[in-house]
């Protein structure tokens, strides 16, 4: 039973749109009246459009390098789900990825980079492999940094987070999953090219179907990683760079 909470207040379901680590919650949370859903739109609203736009701003008016910027946003969704009694991080990460889950997401990787490879290739061949073949240091550097100080933060916030706190104002598992893909894709605005927005947009729906469908970090931070590490090496960096250069680079 979760501390705090008397027996016939918990309510623990199994086919909700929670998170994988969301543990026992009271009855009004689960199914929150409308001054908590107001509330919580409203908070959804302030984190996933706000943030985003601070971030613009700190990123292009302070110079400050978006791997820098991102750690402390990871750091600040992990210590409030670590203080939150009804999530538990140990469970959260403590799932693995089964068979037929590394077998789904190398599938779907190997046909979309295909494709997409292939367009890199006609649409704008000057680009491909640019990044890995010109500055073989940088991408390697990238190639290193990017899963912790990049992926870790973007995947507790939007799938970890997003679904623990706000899986309760959707009925519908593909309302929530466009929704968090649409915040996903507009957190890269920060960008400033449709190219990031709209690419991320439609990785954010495989991620938030991956997501909802196995209710585990791993396998969604390990796609995450997969699909990051191809832009980079591919040629689509260049639409993910702020432009603002990392000293220690």
């Amino acid at each position: 039973m979760t501390k705090g909470f008397s027996p016939k207040d918990v309510v623990c379901g199994s086919a909700d749109l929670r998170a994988g680590g969301t543990l026992a919650q009271p009855f009004d949370v689960i199914h929150p009246d409308r001054r908590r859903r107001l509330h919580l739109w409203a908070e959804l609203v302030v984190l996933f459009v706000g943030l985003p736009l601070l971030m613009r701003i700190a990123v292009f008016d302070y110079r400050i390098p978006l791997f820098y910027a991102l750690p402390p946003v990871l750091i600040g969704f992990v210590v409030f789900l670590y203080y939150d009694r009804t999530f538990s991080l140990k469970k959260e990460i403590s799932g693995a990825i089964s068979g037929p889950v590394a077998l789904s997401i190398l599938g779907t990787f190997a046909i979309g980079s295909a494709l997409i490879g292939s367009l890199v290739a006609v649409v704008m061949p000057d680009r491909l492999f640019a990044l890995a073949a010109e500055r073989p240091g940088l991408w390697l550097k990238i190639m290193t940094l990017y899963p912790f100080t990049s992926v870790l933060a973007q995947e507790f916030a939007y799938r970890v987070f997003f679904f623990h706190r706000y899986g309760s104002l959707f009925r519908s598992r593909w309302t929530l999953i466009f929704v968090n893909a649409l915040a996903f894709g507009f957190a890269h605005i920060l960008f400033r090219n449709w190219i990031a927005v709209g690419g991320t947009f439609v990785i954010g729906l495989l991620l938030a179907w991956r997501y909802e469908r196995t209710r585990t970090f791993w396998p969604v931070y390990v796609e995450h990683v997969i699909w990051g590490w191809f832009a980079f090496t591919i040629g689509l960096g260049v639409y993910f760079f702020t432009g603002v250069k990392n000293p220690a680079w």
